[in-house]
């Protein structure tokens, strides 16, 4: 367990991978009583490293999640039945789906192996906005949706635990009907006008720059959709699939998956905005058109 700040220790979870990088940063805020922060991934050995790396008479007594991925939030409840203390979230991970996204899954659209947590359950439900008392410190909730519906994030004294909305190693990943483009972009314009000091993602290190990095994320979100009309540029209109090839033409066979998703969020987003329509409606099977 590291010290980040003072106040915020850190534990990583075993699970590293192309899309947790090193792993799932479990973070303690607190001292005395302490709050746990992305418990992580249902891994004994974690529980064990979490609950042993504790000071001695050190108590868990909050458990805060950011939100329903099987990387961040299965561990939530054997320490809540561990430890006595109730797991605090936006909801399940189900709660803050956008009409739209709502719609296609109605219309048979399913999530995309990005590991949905579906038996996420929290004690307590927090509200955008609420300030409330965790291991006796005052911590706002702040609805982050983008990366995932129920993405929540958590800021304490100028310092916002970002979860995976805002990560310095990697653009967070935005993938329907979980992933929300549209309340991405709004998300990252709601955290640059909070002015925080210091970011602490789930996965990776801090990022001591908060504004830099938001600028980067959306100005890299404005790139790839001005990539995509570039390749919608010729009138023609074109899939999902034959997009992401032209535009991921250097992405690892394994990670085109996610850059399908990727794509398929950027044109949804581009569809509510009237900017392309899709034929013969809109599904990740449907073609594409610029609509000039």
């Amino acid at each position: 367990m590291t010290r980040q700040a003072p106040g915020i220790r850190r534990i990583i979870a075993p699970n590293p991978s192309p899309m947790t990088y090193w792993g799932t940063n479990t973070f303690v805020l607190g001292e005395g009583d302490v709050a746990l922060i992305d418990p992580g991934p249902a891994d004994p050995t974690h529980m064990k490293a979490i609950l042993s790396g504790l000071r001695r008479g050190e108590r868990v007594t909050h458990i805060l999640v950011t939100h329903a991925h099987l990387d961040h939030s299965p561990l939530a409840r054997p320490l809540s039945e561990a430890t006595g203390a109730p797991v605090m979230a936006f909801g399940d991970a189900q709660s803050g789906r956008s009409e739209i996204m709502r719609d296609l899954v109605a219309r048979g659209l399913t999530s995309g192996g990005e590991g949905v947590d579906t038996e996420f359950r929290p004690d307590i439900l927090l509200e955008d906005g609420e300030v409330f008392r965790a291991a006796g410190l005052e911590v706002e909730a702040i609805w982050t949706p983008g990366h995932f519906s129920n993405h929540i994030s958590f800021a304490w004294q100028g310092i916002v635990f970002t979860g995976d909305h805002v990560m310095g190693w990697a653009s967070s990943l935005v993938s329907p009907p979980d992933g929300d483009l549209t309340a991405f972009m709004a998300s990252c314009a709601k955290l640059a006008a909070r002015k925080d000091r210091l970011y602490l993602p789930a996965h990776g290190a801090s990022i001591p720059d908060p504004a830099a990095r938001l600028a980067w994320l959306i100005a890299h979100r404005q790139s790839r959709e001005t990539e995509i009309l570039t390749a919608l540029s010729d009138g023609r209109p074109a899939s999902v699939r034959t997009l992401t090839r032209a535009i991921y033409t250097d992405t690892p066979t394994t990670l085109i998956p996610a850059a399908q998703r990727n794509v398929f969020a950027h044109l949804i987003d581009l569809a509510m905005r009237k900017i392309v329509m899709a034929e013969p409606h809109l599904d990740a099977n449907a073609d594409f058109r610029r609509i000039d």
